[in-house]
């Protein structure tokens, strides 16, 4: 297993180097938020950059498999935050697409949080791109990247966007203890995937849902 864990530098959203620029609103339904005001907020906060790699037994399909059952979050998210996917199944699962929108419930630090978040990006075998669209931050945006090694293998990528917003308090929160909390899912997930993943159970790979 390999993991990288860089510092979290601020992005600079009016940056065309910045990777969220141009890029956080798409696929975001009119109606669910004014593209021009979530603009202007994005500018004024400090984004923090967490980036995992892991290497899984598996191949990028079998891999990525795991990860087309949302369900499957819960088994990889620390049992203290009490996370529960609410989002109604069809015939066993959610269907995984562009424009899919997943609610979640939590706790946090015994605070109950409902959490939605929106697939912006979905291609079997290679990567997906979740965001939130209500939940605890003010940005959170996660990239996961899924690339083939030898041996059927796969190196799997995590590149975590977020903030917390709320100004100088949102930077001492995330000093005192926001930074810690996101890292320490992210060990959790670390420690637990390689045992399911190992499952004789494991899901097939995914197929592209096409939205009509």
């Amino acid at each position: 297993m390999r993991q990288t864990v860089p510092s979290a530098p601020s992005c600079d959203l009016s940056s065309k180097k910045c990777p969220l620029s141009g890029h956080f609103l798409e696929g975001v339904p009119s109606r669910t938020v004014s593209r021009g005001v979530v603009g202007a907020v994005l500018l004024a906060m400090r984004i923090h950059v967490l980036v995992r790699e892991q290497e899984l037994d598996g191949t990028p399909d079998e891999v990525f498999g795991f990860f087309g059952d949302a369900h499957n979050l819960e088994a990889i998210t620390p049992p203290l935050l009490r996370f529960t996917v609410i989002t109604p199944r069809t015939d066993g699962r959610i269907p995984m697409a562009v424009g899919t929108l997943i609610e979640y419930r939590l706790r946090i630090h015994g605070l109950p949080i409902r959490w939605q978040t929106l697939i912006q990006e979905w291609v079997p075998g290679v990567r997906f791109v979740d965001a939130q669209l209500r939940g605890p931050y003010a940005l959170w945006h996660h990239t996961h990247e899924f690339q083939a090694l030898p041996g059927d293998r796969t190196l799997m990528r995590d590149t975590v966007r977020y903030a917390i917003g709320f100004g100088p308090f949102g930077d001492v929160s995330h000093r005192a203890f926001v930074a810690r909390d996101v890292a320490a899912i992210f060990d959790h997930r670390a420690r637990v995937l390689g045992p399911l993943l190992a499952a004789p159970d494991l899901p097939a790979p995914c197929e592209q849902v096409t939205r009509r």
